[in-house]
Parts: structure tokens; sequence; C-alpha cells
């Protein structure tokens, strides 16, 4: 193996290890002692009013639930699960059960009733807090669950007298137990260490049974030190948070925003992402690509994208993009240059950025690959996206591109103290207190994924540059082999589908052991429909629109126009548009919004063999 960090990388960790929180718990106490009275959440009720909740009010409902929890019997460790959207009664427990010395077990509200059953029960959860009835009966579906989960806890809803209360009942016992104890959230936030277990989160599971993966309170106070010395994130700024707080990436932000003091507007909906930004005006935003991608495709073929205004729109880009070399380089743009810039960015760009808010200073991407192109073309407009990597079993943020000095297409330097390798097959190695502590009861796993000498391997195949930055170029178990010999990453075609294709929503690369590269296509729905509309199409359903011949005339022509940003044994010679979007439901997705490319080829087989059917002989490689 090569190892690509500096001589002083170990010495650094144990530095930031011995500096580093005792506890998560631990980092919420001080920050209420620090600043009481600051704002540090944004949160919409059911009338989609906004309100503040300062840190003494966060304290206040954390605390009762803490309190809830240790009159409820419970001790160090034990588990309490979550099965719920991202909301503020979803932090405000989640503060609780770090207080109470507990540990939160994740599931995403989408889970499926038999992997709720088993996630609850392969973590020894105890009690459960759940959004509405329906992930209620999630859990009461399965009476051998009965004995294990003795309460549910409700937040939408009443209870039922007996074994499920609801949300506010359980704060006011949790206040009443605290009145007569004052002192039990402080003597258990005492007792709690950095060897204790904080969380445990599922994998998604794009194979198999989801993975329970052991997060000590370790991981998450060295991250919190390390990022900090990256001076990234600073206690003025506004969050959006949206991410699932069922994943690691969501939970980062919750403990970030402990140590830093930042304030959060937290709303889980996807679907209400572009106008809250517009609502609560916030300084920067975590997302996944799919979410920049929407945006953009929103942008390119929206009403602004014909006529008068189209025109406006591409010059303003074409000069926006003039411009990125002076601006990366913090160079004096020449004086034309500089005047078109600011025309373009009076009528275009600055319109773009107030519906976003107007406030953003930065916006980072995660859980997936993000296309170089959509970043140039957010920093063409004056919004900086850049790239962070990190994976659940390593709480999620190991490399972060720094905003003020972005770097399209790298992931950023590794993280301060974090041991980074490249293995000589290509895989990334890492070893730091960030590493989980394994899979939960399953030590087979674990013994998979983190060596002896305690590196994890992370499955991605990547390379770390001589400028430091990290760079990912595949997973190492999804790279394709033509039968001509040539590998291919299906992430850079899929990528190059999605920068330059803007009305689908999903591209998958298939082509192993074929002659050539083909695609799977899927239709962003929203953009599909307003099309039809436009085009006298107004009565038609989404399938009836994906398979008209000038939808696929359409797509020929950006198709190509991303084969272009592809190397010739890459390019896609033939492709299918699929009548129906990917669902969790239908294993297609997971709950993080990353593609099961292994389901979705397996689901559509005869549709991915007719891509390759009689024209093995007439098309070549390149």
């Amino acid at each position: 193996m090569m190892k690509q960090t500096p001589s002083d990388t170990a010495a650094l960790q144990s530095e930031i290890s011995a500096r580093s929180a005792q506890s998560v718990s631990a980092i919420l106490v001080d920050r209420i002692r620090k600043t009481p009275d600051y704002r540090a959440f944004l949160y919409p009720d059911k009338q989609e009013v906004w309100h503040d909740l300062s840190w003494a009010q966060t304290a206040e409902a954390a605390y009762a639930f803490a309190a809830g929890l240790i009159g409820r019997g419970l001790v160090q460790e034990d588990r309490v699960a979550i099965i719920a959207m991202t909301r503020i009664e979803w932090a405000l427990a989640d503060y609780g059960i770090t207080l109470a010395g507990c540990a939160t077990t994740t599931v995403y509200p989408n889970t499926k009733v038999e992997d709720v059953a088993f996630i609850l029960s392969d973590s020894d959860s105890k009690i459960v807090l759940a959004e509405d009835a329906t992930q209620v009966d999630k859990v009461t579906a399965h009476h051998d669950l009965d004995d294990a989960i003795g309460l549910i806890i409700v937040m939408d809803g009443p209870g039922d007298g007996h074994r499920v209360l609801a949300w506010e009942d359980f704060l006011d016992e949790g206040r009443a137990y605290l009145s007569e104890h004052p002192g039990c959230v402080d003597e258990a936030v005492a007792r709690t260490t950095r060897d204790h277990l904080a969380t445990l989160i599922y994998t998604s599971g794009t194979t198999g049974r989801p993975k329970g993966v052991r997060l000590k309170h370790s991981a998450w106070t060295y991250l919190a030190e390390s990022v900090e010395m990256m001076d990234l994130v600073t206690s003025d700024l506004l969050s959006y948070l949206w991410l699932p707080l069922s994943h690691t990436f969501g939970k980062s932000m919750m403990v970030f925003q402990a140590k830093y003091g930042f304030q959060t507007a937290i709303d889980g909906r996807i679907d209400k992402i572009v106008e809250n930004l517009a609502i609560v005006k916030p300084s920067f935003m975590c997302g996944v690509p799919r979410i920049f991608e929407k945006v953009r495709a929103a942008v390119l073929t929206g009403e602004t994208s014909h006529g008068l205004k189209g025109r406006i729109a591409h010059w303003a880009f074409a000069t926006g993009y003039k411009a990125i070399p002076y601006r990366l380089a913090s160079k004096p743009m020449p004086p034309v240059l500089r005047a078109r810039f600011a025309v373009a960015d009076k009528l275009v760009f600055s319109k773009l950025r107030d519906k976003m808010g107007g406030n953003i200073r930065f916006m980072i991407s995660g859980a997936a690959k993000l296309s170089p192109q959509v970043q140039k073309w957010f920093y063409a407009a004056g919004i900086i996206v850049v790239e962070g990597y990190g994976m659940t079993e390593t709480a999620t943020v190991n490399a972060v591109n720094h905003y003020r000095q972005p770097v399209f297409g790298s992931l950023g330097r590794p993280i301060p103290g974090l041991e980074a390798r490249i293995a000589d097959d290509g895989e990334i190695l890492f070893r730091a207190p960030v590493v989980m502590d394994g899979y939960h009861k399953n030590p087979q796993a674990t013994a998979e994924a983190i060596d002896p000498e305690g590196w994890f391997h992370t499955g991605d195949i990547g390379y770390l540059g001589d400028d430091g930055q990290l760079r990912v170029t595949d997973r190492k178990k999804d790279l394709m082999k033509t039968s001509g010999g040539k590998y291919v990453a299906p992430t850079k075609v899929e990528a190059a589908l999605m920068a330059n294709v803007p009305y689908i929503s999903a591209a998958i690369a298939v082509g192993d052991g074929h002659k050539y590269i083909a695609a799977l296509l899927v239709m962003d729905r929203e953009g599909l429909l307003r099309w039809g509309r436009n085009h006298g199409h107004p009565q038609a359903s989404y399938a009836e629109l994906t398979q008209l011949p000038q939808i696929r005339a359409s797509i020929d022509r950006f198709v190509a126009r991303a084969n272009t940003h592809l190397e010739h044994w890459e390019t896609v010679k033939r492709y299918a548009i699929l009548d129906h979007e990917l669902t969790v439901e239908s294993g297609a997705v997971t709950e993080s919004m990353k593609i099961k490319r292994a389901n979705v080829i397996a689901t559509h087989r005869g549709i991915v063999d007719s891509l390759f059917d009689d024209v093995k002989d007439s098309v070549d490689e390149g």
C-alpha cells in the first residue's frame, strides 16, 4: 500500500482526540450554557408558520425527554428508536436521548414493515418514537416485539392510554420526573464517556439486510473537533436542514450545530425545499447531487429557457463561465468582462440566488458524486457548491472541499487527523476515531470491513492527488468491463448524462461484458408533465409522455451532448426510457436517495438485454 498523508497525521490524530469533548451530551450542555438565549432552531407548524426555539427552550424539551427515559428505567447505552422524517421533534428527542446516556437507533420513515421489525429487534431497542399512526402500526404489527418495546411515543396524534403515549404527554411525564429528581440528567451526562455507544444507524441496504453501524461518542466528538480546525462552519451561519436525520449526514449537522452554535431551519419535506429557502433565507445548506441537479434542470427547462429570456440567460451563463478562471484565482477580470458579468448578475444570477433566499454563502453536496458541470453552472451564477465525502461507517465527513477555495471535481482534503491510504487495487482506506465500532451483532461483516490494523475499507476506488485532494472514480464492485477489455466507471457515465440531459431524474449505465455502454433513463415527472402541457399533450399521463417520439428525439440530442464529455469507449450507444419512476417501495432507491443499481438492472433485465440484442456485431466500442 502507498501512504498518501503527511507523516505527522497520527500525532495530530492523538492531539485532536485528547482535545475533543467527553461526549456529544457534554458538547450540548456546553452550548446551552454558553448561548442560552441564542436562537437554535426555526421550524414550521402545520399551518406553515415558522417559529423560533432558543437554546434554553431546546434544553427544556431535551432535558424533559431525557428525564422521561430515565424515569422509565433506561440506562447507559439502552437504545431508543426514532421512525420519522426530519422535523423539530426528531432533533429534540435525539438530543434528549444523548443527554440520558442512551443511544439513538435511526429508522427511515419509509422503511418497510419487515425491515422495521428487524431493526428494532436487532438493535434491542426498548422505546420507539414514531411520527404518526402509520409508523406506530409498523411496530404494533409485530407482536413478537410487544415485550421488548414497552412504550411507543407518537409525535402526531393521541396515545391509546396504554402502550402508546402522545409526545406532549411524554414530555410532561419527563418534566414531573425531573422535578422530583433534578440532578438525574446531569448525572447521566457525567457518566457518559467517549467509549459509550451514541448512535446505531442502519445502512440503507443496497444489498441484503441492513447492517447496524455502531458509532461511539468518540466518533462524533472527534469529528466536531477536527472539522472545527478547518474553519468551515461558524456560529453566525443559518443552516437549512432537510437531510434525513436517520442518516449520518443529517446526524453530523446536529453535532456541528451543538459544537459551533449556528442556527438551523429544520424541515424534512423535499418538495418544500425551494419554497422554504426563499422564506428562511439560509446561509448554507447540505444536500445530495439530485437536489442540485433538479434545481439546474428546472432553470434549463423552465419558462426562462425560451424566447428572449432564454437568450438572455444563455448569454449570462456564457459570460459567467468566462469569469470562472478569474474568480477561482481571485484575480481581477478584464474591464469588459467585469462589466458584462455585472449585467449578467443583475439580470439573471441575482434572481436565481433570490429564489434560494439571497443569503447563500455555500452549499455542500455529499452521499454521491456531483458532476463538475453542475458545480461549474452554479459557480457561474455566483453560488458555491462544494463536495464532501464520507460514509455511514465513518461518521459521514471524511473529506470536504473548502468553499473559500473550491476545486471542481474534487472531494477536498481529508479532515485533520484522518489517516488515508490508497490500496494497491485503488481502494480508499481510512483510519481514525471516526471509524465505527463495528457492525452490531455482526462480527463477520465487521472483520470484512475493518482489517486487523484498523483500516476501514471504503469499497470506493480513488486517489489522492499531489495537491492532497481526494478524488473518487467509482465503487469497487460497480466497475464495468466491456468485452473489449476497457474498464468503465458507471458513475462517470451517469454523471455526464445527468449534467447534460435536463429532463431526466435518474440514469443507470449498463454494459458489463458487452461491446459498448447503454443506459436506462428515468424522466423527471414535474418537468415532463410541464413539457406535455406546453406542447399540446395536457391530458397525457407520465407513462405516455415518456414514450413519445418527440421526447425520444429531444433526448437523442442531449445524450449526444453528454457523449462529448466521455471517452469513446464510455459513450452511450443505446438507451431506454422507463415509463415509470424509481421508488423506495419498489426496492430501486434507498431511503437516502441512492439508486440500487443491481436491483434496478435485475428488475429491468428484459429491457437491459434488449439494448444489446441484435446489435452485438453492428456497434463497436468506438
